[in-house]
C-alpha cells in the first residue's frame, strides 16, 4: 500500500509529506521510503497560528478559520506528493494536523486538538484520510504521545544493546527498548521563541545554531531553568508550547542578558534534559531524528554530555532525519486501515491498545483491505 504521511510538528514550520511503500510480510513491517516533499507555511497562516497558540485566547471564529487553512495547506502537499512521489498512484494519506493546544494538568491528559481538516485532503487528492490520530489514545487514559513510539518499537526491535530512538522537534522524546517513552522537554521550542523575541520576529529560529555559537551558558539562568518541575514527573508524561513560550523565557529571567549568552543556554538545556533522560533508560545508542539534528550546535553539546554513548542520526538507518515522524504516520495510517492497534500502552500509558485515528472516505468510499491475522512485531526499511 503507498500510502503518504503528513506532519507539521510543534515548531509549525512547514508541512512534510513522506511516501511509503508499505507492506506486511508475516510478522514483518516493510517500509520502503519512497521520499519526501515540504513546502512552508505562508507567512501570514505562520504569524496567525504562532498568534493562536497558547497562552493566547482566541475565539471559535479564528479555530475554524486555523482548521480551514492549515487543512488546505495539508491538502496541496498531499497532492504533491502522490504526484511527485508516487506517480498519482497513492493510496492513502495519513494527517497528523497541527497541534494547537494538549490539555495536560497534574500529569493527566484530558484532550488534545489539531487542526487541519481532512475533507479537504480527501476533496483534493481522492485518497482516503486517516487523522485525528491522538484522541482515542487520550479517551483509553494515555498521554496521547508520543504516538511515535510504537513505529520506534518496531523498528529498533532486534537492534543490539539498548538503543532509543530520540525525535528532536519543538518538544523533544525519546523511546526505548521497554516501551518506555516521553517528553524529555523542549527540543527547539525555547531556542525558537528566543531567535524570534531576541530579533524582533526577524528570525523564525537560530539557523545552524550560529548565535548560540557566539555565546557563554549562563549557569544561573540555566539553574532556574533546570528547577522546572515537569523533570521530575515520571514517565509517562508529555508536555509542550502550552508550557515553553516566550512568556516561559521572559519569567525566567532573560532580560538584560545578551542574546547569544540566552540562546547558549537554551541549547544546552535541551542537550541537558535530552541527555538526562537517555541516561535515565540506560541507552547505548542514540538515533536521533527531527529538526533539532540540523543543528550542530546543539547535536555537538548532546555528544558532550553522553561521552561513552554513540549518537548518530536515523538518517544512517535508512530513514530521513527530517521526514522520520511523516514516515511514522504512514505508518499508524497503515495500521489503521488494517484494523490494527498504533499504540503501546507502555509507551503512553493507556489502559490497553488503540487502533487510532478518524476515517475520511475519499473519492470512490471507502475501501479498507482485510485485517491481517497477525499485527507486525518488527519493522525493516528497504533500502
Amino acid at each position: 500500500m503507498r500510502v503518504i504521511g503528513l506532519m507539521s510538528g510543534t515548531s509549525y514550520d512547514a508541512v512534510d509529506a513522506a511516501a511509503a511503500d508499505l507492506r506486511l510480510d508475516g510478522d514483518t513491517l516493510v517500509l520502503k521510503p519512497l521520499g519526501m516533499v515540504s513546502a512552508s507555511y505562508d507567512g501570514k497562516l505562520r504569524e496567525a497560528l504562532a498568534a493562536a497558540l497558547p497562552p493566547a485566547a482566541v475565539p471559535l471564529a479564528e479555530v475554524c478559520r486555523l482548521d480551514t487553512l492549515i487543512g488546505r495547506a495539508f491538502a496541496a502537499t498531499a497532492v504533491r506528493a502522490d504526484r511527485e512521489l508516487c506517480g498519482g498512484r497513492g493510496e492513502l494519506v495519513a494527517s497528523h494536523g497541527q497541534t494547537v493546544y494538549h490539555w495536560v494538568d497534574s500529569g493527566r491528559v484530558h484532550g488534545t486538538l489539531q487542526l487541519g481538516q481532512p475533507a479537504w485532503i480527501a476533496e483534493a487528492t481522492g485518497l482516503p484520510v486517516v487523522a485525528d490520530f491522538r484522541a482515542r489514545d487520550v479517551t483509553a487514559g494515555g498521554q496521547g504521545a508520543p504516538l511515535v513510539s510504537l513505529v520506534d518499537l518496531l523498528w529498533l526491535r532486534g537492534r543490539a544493546g539498548t538503543p532509543v530512538a530520540l525525535n528532536i522537534g519543538g518538544i523533544a522524546n525519546l523511546t526505548a527498548p521497554d516501551g518506555t517513552a516521553f517528553d524529555t522537554g523542549p527540543g527547539c521550542a525555547l531556542l525558537d521563541a528566543a531567535a524570534r523575541e531576541f530579533s524582533g520576529g526577524r528570525l523564525a529560529y537560530d539557523a545552524d545554531g550560529a548565535l548560540a555559537a557566539r555565546g557563554r551558558p549562563d549557569l544561573r539562568l540555566l539553574d532556574r531553568l533546570l528547577a522546572e518541575p515537569y523533570y521530575a514527573l515520571v514517565p509517562p508524561k508529555t508536555t509542550g508550547k502550552e508550557l515553553f513560550h516566550a512568556g516561559y523565557l521572559r519569567a525566567a529571567g532573560v532580560d538584560g542578558l545578551p542574546a547569544p549568552d540566552v540562546l547558549a543556554t537554551l541549547t544546552l538545556l535541551t542537550a541537558r534534559t535530552v541527555a538526562d533522560a537517555v541516561r535515565s533508560v540506560g541507552a547505548t545508542e542514540v538515533i536521533a531524528s527531527g529538526g533539532g539534528t540540523r543543528n550542530p550546535v546543539l547535536m555537538s553539546r548532546v555528544r558532550e554530555l553522553l561521552p561513552h554513548t554513540a549518537v548518530r542520526t536515523s538518517d544512517q538507518l535508512g530513514l530521513s532525519a527530517a521526514a522520520k515522524e511523516a514516515y511514522a504516520f504512514a505508518v499508524l495510517g497503515f495500521l489503521t486501515a488494517h484494523g490494527l492497534p498504533g499504540t503501546d500502552p507502555r509507551s503512553t500509558g493507556a489502559r490497553h491498545p488503540s487502533v487510532l485515528g478518524s476515517l475520511t472516505p475519499g473519492r470512490e468510499g471507502l475501501r479498507l483491505p482485510p485485517a491481517p491475522r497477525v499485527g507486525p512485531v518488527r519493522l525493516v526499511v528497504a533500502v
